[in-house]
């Protein structure tokens, strides 16, 4: 069964109060009961392995077993910057970057997206797309849930992580490095940041824009493919490098 995320104020020791959403899905899809074990995260570090005590319309009531800490962790933070797509295909990306353990993803607004946020849309979507996020953490039994950025252009993304952050920039029919052999930075201070363009590919100005800012342009071969389908392989990819895969 998942780790499922709970605020901190529902966890008063020894017990877990669960209301709400979650308390549908459990009571209602999984159809949790009395002496069951289920384990809770408080998405900062901890997990709780509680035993269901009761189930009732208001709440579910468990008493924690066992808790147990995050490892320290020994990778760099690794954030998705990717740019806007259309129909379900970010919502899959989200899903799968965070099921691969990204920390942050940020949707960017580039010249060639196909498609255009409206202002009175953005904070509707923010919301399904954390949700989004949320059951994937879950499934995927991560520590945290990686946090769904306000969408951005490029210029200003790029210029919230200059300092002490490898930038990395999926281009397609650019010359670049090979993602096997990219420097990455090797203690948890640092961070990589993936660039992954649209479904009409980057810009020439986006290009030189983020090699000004000291991104390095990347190759995945000599296929091109979809955003979202290299969004994911370039994840998978610098995840086995760091030693979180595989």
């Amino acid at each position: 069964m998942p780790v499922f995320f709970v605020p901190q104020e529902c966890v008063v020791l020894p017990a877990i109060s669960i209301t709400g959403d979650l308390l549908t899905h459990l009571r209602d899809s999984l159809r949790v009961a009395t002496g069951e074990t289920v384990w809770f995260g408080n998405g900062k570090g901890t997990r709780y392995r509680a035993e269901i005590a009761d189930v009732s319309k208001r709440a579910i009531a468990a008493h924690i077993v066992e808790t147990i800490q995050e490892p320290p962790r020994c990778t760099p933070r690794l954030i998705l910057g990717q740019s806007l797509l259309k129909g379900e295909k970010i919502d899959w990306a989200i899903q799968k970057a965070t099921e691969l353990g990204v920390d942050e993803l940020v949707p960017i607004e580039s010249r060639h997206n196909v498609v255009q946020l409206k202002i009175d849309r953005v904070d509707h979507q923010l919301v399904r797309w954390q949700r989004i996020a949320l059951e994937a953490a879950q499934q995927s039994e991560q520590w945290h849930v990686p946090k769904i950025a306000q969408p951005r252009p490029l210029s200003e993304l790029l210029a919230d992580h200059v300092t002490g952050t490898t930038i990395l920039m999926l281009a397609e029919r650019q010359e670049g490095k090979s993602l096997q052999t990219v420097g990455l930075p090797q203690d948890t201070d640092g961070s990589v940041l993936v660039l992954v363009g649209p479904e009409g590919g980057w810009s020439q100005e986006e290009i030189e824009t983020a090699k000004q800012a000291g991104a390095e342009t990347i190759t995945l071969g000599q296929h091109i493919l979809k955003s979202e389908t290299a969004a994911i392989a370039t994840i998978g990819i610098l995840q086995s490098r760091l030693g979180e895969l595989g």
